[in-house]
């Protein structure tokens, strides 16, 4: 038995469920258009590029969790989970996550988006473990601020180490599945790194570490 860590946006998922969650923020009304649609963009071509500065992004991305009450935020990832996120969940990559499970591998997701949008997409594909972005939460409000170390490149290392410190798993013949660039530092730490449907960046990096490449897609 081994620990199977997969990231989400783009691996599990065809979509980016952090970007997808703008443009539904966007379709209800509840930001800016203008000033949201373009921030929206702006990071998800930082992150593309590797130049993301997460502070910045989390502070524009949590703003609405702290903007509105828990029960509209509940209502809205309902409807969010049937229209933007379950026609992008990978026959292929429930497959895998299924073989992994058959095997008795301790399953986690660690991903740079926040778990209030992951949390139940996490459930939706059978996964216990999750390691996302932590929004803080006072008096049963989001506060538009994070909480810890936001797991996004070097952070989800830091964040896995906290992890596994409560946990009775080891990296010990752990397997790391992502799409991104991004997650070359955990990648480079697991004794089976897979890029998957990579980005141009990893895809050249794999290939020249030998690692597995593979498609959820096709």
């Amino acid at each position: 038995m081994s620990l199977a860590i997969f990231d989400l946006d783009n691996t599990l998922l065809s979509i980016d469920s952090d970007h997808a969650w703008g443009e539904f923020l966007l379709e209800q009304g509840a930001v800016d258009a203008n000033a949201y649609r373009e921030a929206n963009e702006r990071f998800m071509a930082d992150y593309e590029a590797g130049t993301l500065d997460i502070n910045a992004f989390l502070a524009v991305a949590l703003k609405p969790l702290a903007d509105n009450t828990p029960e509209q935020l509940a209502a809205w990832h309902q409807q969010f989970m049937v229209a933007k996120i379950e026609p992008h969940i990978l026959p292929r990559a429930e497959e895998l996550i299924a073989r992994h499970r058959a095997q008795g591998d301790t399953l986690l997701i660690i991903t740079a988006t926040n778990r209030f949008i992951t949390d139940p997409i996490a459930e939706r594909l059978g996964i216990d473990h999750l390691i996302a972005v932590e929004p803080e939460v006072h008096n049963g409000r989001y506060t538009g601020r994070v909480a810890g170390t936001p797991s996004f490149r070097d952070g989800k290392v830091t964040r896995l180490h906290q992890w596994l410190d409560t946990q009775p798993d080891t990296l010990d013949d752990a397997w790391f599945y992502s799409d991104s660039h991004n997650d070359l530092p955990l990648l480079e730490i697991v004794d089976n790194p897979v890029a998957v449907d990579p980005d141009d960046n990893l895809r050249q990096a794999a290939r020249e570490r030998g690692w597995r490449i593979m498609s959820l897609r096709g």
